[in-house]
């Protein structure tokens, strides 16, 4: 599991959107977090990882950029970006087990079939009596 390192991180104060009065308009607490990948100290397969994730909040430059505007305090929302960041990181990381195509068995195959040859039959028991 690869760790950021939270000196790579870059923070920008900025105004929270949404509710909050005269506050909200006064006062920078929401973080724009930006942490560029391909410069970082995140091993190789990791960066590559994250770089071919299909992500809106990845740039063309391999710049991720998240917000948090969850709390009103810029700490926390600095922690809170963090902790997402470091989400996506492990989710890259996590390697994936390849999916091998099986095949049904003969006997799944003929209780397929015959299942589906009652049910016809059961249909067709369902028209209208003959004279």
């Amino acid at each position: 599991m690869a760790t950021i390192n939270p000196a790579e991180v870059e923070f920008s104060a900025i105004r929270a959107q949404g509710p909050g009065g005269q506050n909200v308009n006064k006062v920078s607490c929401a973080v724009h977090a930006r942490f560029d990948v391909t410069a970082s100290s995140l091993p190789d397969h990791i960066k590559e990882r994250l770089l071919a994730l299909r992500d809106g909040r990845i740039t063309q430059e391999g710049v991720i950029v998240l917000k948090a505007q969850a709390s009103r305090s810029l700490e926390q929302n600095k922690l809170d970006a963090l902790q997402r960041l470091q989400a996506l990181v492990d989710e890259a990381g996590v390697v994936r087990a390849v999916r091998r195509p099986t095949r049904p068995t003969r006997g799944s195959q003929l209780r397929r079939l015959d299942s589906k040859a009652r049910s016809g039959r059961i249909k067709a028991l369902r028209g209208k009596v003959g004279d």
